[in-house]
C-alpha cells in the first residue's frame, strides 16, 4: 500500500496542469510570432529606410551642384567633393585623397574611405562631378531608432499580453479545478449528486456523466453491502440452532460423523461472523468516535484471547513494546490485531516463534508482527487482500480452515486510520508484517 501510495505520488508530481501546458503553447506561438514579427520587420524598416536616406542623398546632390560652394551649408555627417572639368572645386577633409577617377561611375555605392564606411553618390551635370557621401553608421543609428519605436509598442504588450491569456485560461478552466476540488473532498460512500453546474459544452457532459455514474455505483455498492451483512445477520440464527442441536445429538450419540460436523459448523460460523466485521468496519464510520488508546495493553489482550490456540500449538510468543498512546477505536483496533495475530498462529507450526513488537519512528507508530511459519512470496503478497483468496486454498500445508476474509478485514480498517501495510521476510524465517500509522494518530 505504501509503495502504491508513493508511485500516486511520484505521478502527481510529474502532472502538468491543462492551465500551464495550454499557457505555456500560447506564450511560445505569441512569443515566436512576435519575435518573427521583429525580425521581418526590422529587415523591411531597414530596407525602407536605406532607400528614403538614398532619395534624400540623391537630392541633397541636385542641390549642391547647382549652389555655388561657398553657399554650401556646413554639414559634421555629410561630406562632399566637386570636381570642374579636371579642376577639384571643393573636397571635405575625409574625402581629400580621391581623385577624379573616383568619380567617373555616376550612381550610389557604399566604400571605405580613409577608413570609414561610407553611403556614396555620384551627380554628373553638365562638366560638374560631385559626390556625396554619408557615413553609414548614421544611416544604421536613424534606421534602429525608427524600428525601436515601431516594435517597442509590440515587446511592451507582450508580458501583458501574456498575463491575459493565463487569466483568461484559468477562468476558462476554472469549472474543471472545481469539480476536481468537489470529487477530492467527496467521501468513498457518498453517491449523491454534484453540485456544481457549468454551462460549458466541455464540462457539463461530463458532470451528467459523473452524476449518472454515481446513482449506478451506489445502486451496486448498496446491493453488495446490504447483501453481504443481511445474508450473513440471516446465516446467524440457524447456524446457532445447529450447534445446539448437534451439542445435544452428541450427549445422545458419540459417532466421528458429529464431531467433523461441529467443525464445519465452527468454520461456517466463523466466516459469518468475518462478513459481518467486513460490512461493519466502512471506512470514515468510526472516525467520530475516536479517542486514546493504549495500544500495547490492547495488544496484550489480544495475546490472551487467542492464548488457547497459541498454547495448543506449543507457540512461543513475545511482547516487545512500550507504552505507546494511539487515536482509535477498541473495535477497529482490536479486530486488526486479532486477525494479524490468528494469521501469524495459523500458519505458524507447532513448537514455532510469533513475535510482537511496537516502535515509534519518525513520530509514526509501527506494530509489527513476525513468525517462523513457511512465509509467502511476491505473487502470494499481491494478491493477499482479495476477497476470499487463500494461499494455496484450502490445502495449505499448515491444513487450516479459513474464510480468506481475514486480510480484507486487515486492508478495510487500515484505510480507516491512513495506516500503511507492508510485508516482507521475517527473521525468524516466515512472514513479517508492520502497520504504520500516520503521525496524526499518535498520542504522546
Amino acid at each position: 500500500m505504501s509503495l502504491l501510495n508513493n508511485v500516486n505520488a511520484q505521478e502527481q508530481k510529474a502532472r502538468l496542469s491543462i492551465s500551464r501546458r495550454l499557457t505555456m503553447i500560447l506564450l511560445s506561438g505569441v512569443i515566436l510570432t512576435a519575435f518573427m514579427a521583429l525580425m521581418n520587420g526590422y529587415q523591411r524598416s531597414m530596407d525602407e529606410a536605406q532607400k528614403q536616406l538614398d532619395i534624400q542623398l540623391m537630392s541633397m546632390a541636385n542641390v549642391l551642384i547647382a549652389t555655388p560652394v561657398r553657399n554650401w551649408p556646413e554639414q559634421s555627417d555629410l561630406f562632399a567633393q566637386l570636381w570642374q572639368q579636371q579642376s577639384q572645386i571643393y573636397s571635405a577633409k575625409l574625402l581629400k585623397n580621391l581623385s577624379i577617377s573616383s568619380l567617373e561611375q555616376p550612381g550610389f555605392a557604399t566604400q571605405n574611405i580613409s577608413g570609414t564606411r561610407l553611403r556614396t553618390f555620384v551627380l554628373h551635370k553638365d562638366d560638374k562631378r560631385l559626390m556625396v557621401a554619408e557615413p553609414i553608421h548614421k544611416r544604421f543609428m536613424l534606421s534602429e531608432s525608427l524600428i525601436l519605436s515601431a516594435m517597442t509598442p509590440l515587446v511592451l504588450a507582450t508580458p501583458l499580453l501574456a498575463i491575459f491569456i493565463a487569466w483568461y485560461i484559468r477562468k476558462a478552466l476554472r469549472p474543471l479545478r472545481t469539480l476536481s476540488n468537489e470529487l477530492k473532498e467527496r467521501q468513498a460512500n457518498d453517491f449523491t449528486k454534484l453540485e456544481i453546474e457549468s454551462e460549458d459544452a466541455e464540462v457539463a457532459p461530463v458532470i451528467e456523466r459523473l452524476n449518472s455514474l454515481f446513482a449506478k455505483v451506489e445502486k451496486a455498492y448498496l446491493r453488495e453491502r446490504y447483501f453481504a451483512s443481511d445474508a450473513a445477520h440471516e446465516l446467524k440464527t440457524p447456524i446457532s440452532s445447529l450447534k445446539i442441536n448437534l451439542h445435544n445429538l452428541s450427549n445422545d450419540i458419540q459417532h466421528p460423523s458429529l464431531k467433523a460436523m461441529q467443525q464445519g459448523i465452527e468454520q461456517l460460523n466463523h466466516i459469518v461472523e468475518q462478513m459481518l466485521t467486513l460490512a461493519r468496519t466502512e471506512p470514515d464510520r468510526w472516525r467520530t468516535n475516536f479517542h486514546p488508546i493504549d495500544i500495547t495493553e490492547l495488544s496484550q489482550n489480544v495475546v490472551a484471547q487467542l492464548y488457547e490456540r497459541i498454547e495448543q500449538k506449543h507457540i512461543q510468543i513475545s511482547l516487545d513494546a512500550q507504552q505507546y498512546w494511539l487515536r482509535g477505536c477498541e473495535f477497529t483496533l482490536n479486530t486488526l490485531f486479532i486477525n494479524l495475530l490468528s494469521n501469524a498462529v495459523k500458519y505458524t507450526p507447532n513448537d514455532g516463534y510469533v513475535k510482537l513488537s511496537i516502535t515509534c519512528l519518525n513520530s509514526k507508530i509501527v506494530w509489527t508482527i513476525e513468525d517462523s511459519g513457511p512465509g509467502m512470496d511476491d505473487t502470494q503478497i499481491a494478491r493477499i487482500f482479495d476477497r476470499f483468496y487463500r494461499v494455496g486454498g484450502d490445502k495449505h500445508p499448515s491444513g487450516e480452515k479459513g474464510a480468506g476474509l481475514g486480510m480484507a478485514i486487515v486492508q478495510q480498517i487500515a484505510q480507516i486510520y491512513g495506516a500503511s501495510v507492508r510485508f516482507d521476510r521475517s527473521q525468524l524465517g516466515g512472514l513479517q508484517v508492520q502497520v504504520e500509522f500516520p503521525e496524526e494518530h499518535t498520542c504522546e
